[in-house]
């Protein structure tokens, strides 16, 4: 270590940090320094400086010698001691329950969540549906039941970590004993080796496999809901549940009708003499038809609401309502007859001023 490395400063605290001080850097600085999650060429320096940096001085005795002499005594003098940092590991197993250099975790793991979309009819959406669907998921091998020996068979233990998972390197150098562990290139970490693969997996344990699933779609949904079918994604590891799968939905427009929320508009399409004489018609609703009186004088643009006869309310209670939306429509063409009752009709009306705002009017 060369003589003018300051600890304090690696570590980014003052002389005067106390002991939670100083244990907060270190923490900060091994997240992000450490050369399993930092892929900079520097990171493994750098951490190697932290780990020793944090091992002086977390320690009141080597500290106090460091503070006084700039080193660190040792049973010969004063010198630079074996600080072991275990291949990176020892401090940072003692704050985060091990490095990321370690063998796999061969604990239960939760396998991976699917995501699928499935497009839906206006009317599914409305009224709600049962689905089926199509997927790709990782499953356990239907033949060695995920053991990824052929059957008859088992793993055996890695004979290059002892079925440990990682193999470790002591290097010793001026600056003391460096032991660096790394996942084992022979067993992949997993402690065993496999001499008699599966045929059908090919020693993996697992195969992907397509399954149709069954979804219930809830009447009143929209784009923006998503369902979750659990335990239907992909297959755990050593004894994990399954993942998840996320179904999002999209919804195909309506031929005439629009969706707000739980309302919906139909746009309703009158001639001038209902709009003038006012009139009863039958409208489209999303279950039959229902009647609506046209009042006299009903101009474009004005909204009536049929109240209950529009969306469910999404694991709820009661519906939406309808909204009809007047729109007058001016013939684009007129026979003689009608031209005549028309210019005769234009000759006792007043004429027709600019409306003061274009508001549209709600009745219910």
């Amino acid at each position: 270590m060369p003589g003018n490395r300051d600890y304090y400063n690696i570590l980014g605290v003052p002389r005067s940090a106390t002991d939670e001080d100083i244990k907060k850097a270190f923490r900060k600085l091994a997240f992000q320094y450490h050369p399993d999650h930092n892929r900079e060429p520097d990171a493994e320096e750098k951490f190697k400086e932290i780990n020793e940096a944090y091992e002086v001085l977390s320690n009141a005795e080597k500290r106090a010698s460091y503070d006084r002499f700039g080193r660190v005594a040792t049973a010969d003098g004063f010198g630079f001691e074996d600080i072991g940092f275990g291949g990176l590991g020892d401090i940072f197993d003692a704050f985060f329950g091990g490095t990321a250099t370690r063998a796999q975790s061969r604990s239960p793991q939760k396998g991976a969540d699917l995501r699928a979309n499935l497009t839906l009819s206006f009317e599914e959406a409305v009224f709600g549906a049962s689905k089926e669907f199509e997927t790709s998921r990782i499953e356990n091998c239907s033949v060695c039941n995920g053991i990824g020996s052929k059957p008859g068979t088992n793993p055996q233990k890695c004979p290059n970590c002892n079925g440990n998972g990682e193999v470790r390197r002591v290097q010793q150098s001026l600056f003391g004993r460096f032991v660096h562990a790394a996942t084992c290139p022979h067993c992949k970490g997993e402690g065993t080796v496999i001499n008699d693969p599966c045929r059908q997996c090919k020693g993996s344990g697992k195969e992907r496999v397509k399954r149709t699933l069954t979804v219930t779609v809830p009447a009143g949904i929209d784009e923006t809901y998503q369902m979750r079918l659990k335990n239907e994604g992909d297959a755990g590891k050593y004894g994990g549940s399954p993942g998840d799968v996320y179904v999002n939905f999209s919804v195909k427009p309506h031929k005439f009708f629009v969706r707000k929320d739980y309302d919906i508009f139909y746009e309703l399409p009158i001639n001038f003499a209902q709009a003038a004489l006012g009139d009863k018609v039958e409208v489209p609703a999303l279950e039959g038809t229902v009647e609506l009186k046209i009042p006299p004088g009903t101009q474009t643009g004005k909204t009536f609401r049929i109240k209950g006869k529009g969306v469910p309310h999404l694991h709820g209670r009661g519906k939406g309502d309808q909204m009809v939306v007047i729109r007058v429509v001016t013939p684009q063409s007129v026979d003689a007859d009608q031209r005549r009752l028309l210019e005769e009709l234009a000759k006792t009306l007043p004429a027709a001023k600019a409306p003061e705002n274009n508001d549209q009017e709600t009745v219910d």
